[in-house]
């Protein structure tokens, strides 16, 4: 069945969208056909989509889709039509260690993703969807909400009681602030913005720092924890934040590297590393395990995800360039 469906053109650009259609076949063995009805914002989407990432042919993007089953395939058990279900980042790394590199496979990157009305895909390619969520709500965890979830409990184990330092007002780092508080845990949350540290606060951070008027703000968290540091760092700023979220870092501490929002490449204070005997964690999203098990965790506490504001289907790039302004708290989504 033909539906709308936005592309992005070879090399990507807002100049390269376009509203197309695109068509669902009908479901075979081990696959489900999905009503999409929402997508959530990403910077991985924004690099795609902005050209630069841009595909390497025309692409559907966006890899966070969420809708309702609207047909099942031969041998699926899983699913049955009207089940809410939300997509997955790998829909080739279902449990286990990390077993995939880049984006080849990942919706709207290396394959079409679900900035689409329908699509039809391998059942394991979703998940189902929080119990109550709106379908905007259940596509703001397939990336942002999985890699906070994966940093703090996959990687780390958070435990009631340690210390959690947050880098701004993104999707990831909201979503790390409300898992941690969830899990009895000490917040310290950081951005440039008076204004954006009290929406911290509102939503549980125990300190706020903002970093423009404490450029030092390593040492900042080391005076908040009585000179010990914090358990785990939420690092989404890249190179230019990096050493600050090793200065604030406990000994034997986690960092996270998730974020290059200020570039992809710099110095490593390695020496830093090395004395305090830090971890530095890559996280690229996570499993289709490890998203179950967030959403029994949200299933089983009632955490809501924190959206900013919503957008049309064909109000992609309007969406994009409200993300580049850097004024929202949360996500942004486009429901359809």
């Amino acid at each position: 069945m033909s539906s709308k469906a936005i592309y992005v053109n070879t090399g990507g650009g807002y100049d390269k969208v376009s509203l197309g259609s695109s068509e669902a076949a009908a479901p075979g063995a081990g696959e489900i056909t999905v009503r999409l009805h929402a997508n959530s914002l990403n910077y991985h989407d924004f690099a795609v989509v902005s050209g630069m990432w841009g595909p390497s042919a025309p692409r559907i993007p966006m890899a966070d889709g969420a809708g309702e089953v609207i047909a099942v395939g031969a041998g699926v058990s899983e699913f049955a039509v009207g089940d809410a279900v939300v997509s997955t980042f790998f829909p080739d790394w279902l449990d286990g260690t990390p077993l995939v590199e880049g984006f080849a496979s990942v919706p709207g990157d290396g394959i079409d993703g679900y900035a689409r009305e329908q699509v039809t895909a391998r059942a394991t390619s979703f998940t189902r969807a929080p119990q109550g969520y709106s379908h905007a709500e259940a596509a703001t965890l397939t990336t942002a909400g999985l890699t906070a979830w994966r940093a703090l409990m996959s990687d780390d184990s958070l435990k009631p009681g340690d210390s959690v330092l947050v880098q701004g007002t993104g999707g990831v780092s909201i979503f790390a602030l409300q898992f941690a508080k969830l899990a009895g845990a000490t917040v310290i949350a950081t951005s440039s913005s008076d204004e954006k540290l009290e929406r911290l606060q509102a939503l549980g951070a125990d300190h706020l720092i903002n970093y423009r008027s404490t450029p030092a703000w390593g040492e900042k968290v080391r005076a908040l924890t009585d000179n010990r540091g914090v358990d785990h760092v939420i690092e989404v700023g890249g190179p230019a934040t990096l050493e600050q979220s090793m200065i604030a870092a406990r000994i034997g501490g986690h960092v996270s590297l998730i974020g290059i929002l200020t570039g992809v490449a710099g110095q490593l204070p390695l020496v830093q590393a090395l004395v305090r005997q830090i971890r530095l964690q890559g996280v690229l999203v996570g499993s289709r395990a490890q998203q179950q098990a967030m959403i029994r965790a949200i299933d089983a506490n009632g955490l809501r995800p924190v959206i900013d504001k919503s957008f049309a289907l064909e109000q992609i790039v309007e969406a994009f360039k409200y993300q580049e302004s850097n004024q929202h708290v949360g996500k942004i989504c486009l429901s359809f």
